[in-house]
């Protein structure tokens, strides 16, 4: 047990073994939760390249002192399993993290009863998926995005149905405009947003400029332009690909690291799943008319 940043105890459990036959490497998830509390709703977070599940916590540790159940898998291509850019596998680690992610939700039930028996303190009518880089694409697969292969022609529906609402933190934009090793390294990188209709905030920096893409941070806004209403973008004008250091403070890829931009991106995603889950709207509603009244060094946009 430890204390949140907000000062509500929360507990995490881990390792859990999750069922994944023909997986290789066993999918295990951590799940952190308030000490206390009813009807929780529940956050499932897809990890960035090479991360696991002990990642994140500046993030989880927010979302759980909110009132979140967040259950964290820990995808093939984290540094702990090895998988580098040339092994074989690193081809279909795409379809692997979005399998992950159906089997943590299939087997919800049996996670929270393995977790100190959270089973009866969740509503499990209110389930949302969230993730950063490339959990965010992972997580878009779930909300209704798909892969376009390359003849343009969109793959298979990977969207689940137990899921309402989703975030997406520095989500990967159309494939024109990859760059000659991301073309070769990561085909998979071409998602198409125009079925993706579930209820989602697409959070990007202002200075996020990938080396993935020929484009600027605005590659990292096509989530939310080319995706059906609503939609929600929470722009952070100085924010980089790591957003002040969400994987956790002394991690070596922050390169912008701000613990007060964490706590925005942090507090955000939960104030507009609380609204998009219909639990509670205040949150919402009053980081929207503080972006509003704001200097601009975070923006709102709505559709």
């Amino acid at each position: 047990m430890s204390s949140s940043p907000l000062g509500r105890p929360i507990v995490a459990v881990k390792p859990i073994v999750v069922p994944a036959p023909g997986r290789g490497v066993d999918l295990q998830v951590k799940v952190t939760a308030p000490l206390s509390g009813e009807d929780l709703p529940v956050i499932v977070f897809s990890h960035g390249n090479a991360w696991s599940l002990d990642g994140y916590e500046p993030l989880v540790d927010r979302w759980a002192a909110a009132g979140f159940v967040v259950v964290q898998p820990t995808h093939l291509d984290s540094r702990r399993n090895g998988i580098g850019w040339e092994d074989p596998r690193f081809a279909t680690i795409w379809r692997v993290r979005i399998a992950d992610l159906h089997a943590v939700l299939d087997g919800l039930g049996d996670i929270l009863r393995h977790a100190g028996g959270l089973e009866a303190r969740v509503d499990r009518e209110r389930v949302a998926v969230v993730g950063h880089s490339w959990g965010a694409q992972t997580a878009g697969a779930i909300l209704g995005a798909r892969v376009l292969d390359a003849d343009g022609v969109p793959g298979e529906d990977f969207s689940h149905p137990a899921v309402s609402a989703g975030a997406l933190i520095a989500a990967t934009g159309t494939g024109d405009t990859l760059t000659p090793f991301a073309a070769e390294h990561l085909p998979f990188m071409r998602p198409d947003y125009s079925t993706m209709t579930t209820p989602a905030l697409v959070v990007a920096g202002g200075k996020d400029q990938s080396q993935l893409s020929t484009r600027g941070p605005e590659w990292f806004t096509d989530a939310y332009h080319l995706s059906p209403s609503p939609k929600a973008l929470l722009t952070i004008a100085e924010g980089e690909h790591t957003l002040g250091g969400l994987a956790g403070e002394m991690a070596a890829e922050t390169t912008d690291e701000d613990p007060a931009r964490v706590a925005l991106v942090a507090d955000a995603i939960s104030a507009y799943l609380l609204d998009a889950l219909k639990r509670d709207g205040a949150a919402w509603a009053a980081l929207g008319g503080a972006a509003a009244s704001g200097d601009g060094a975070w923006t709102i946009a709505r559709t």
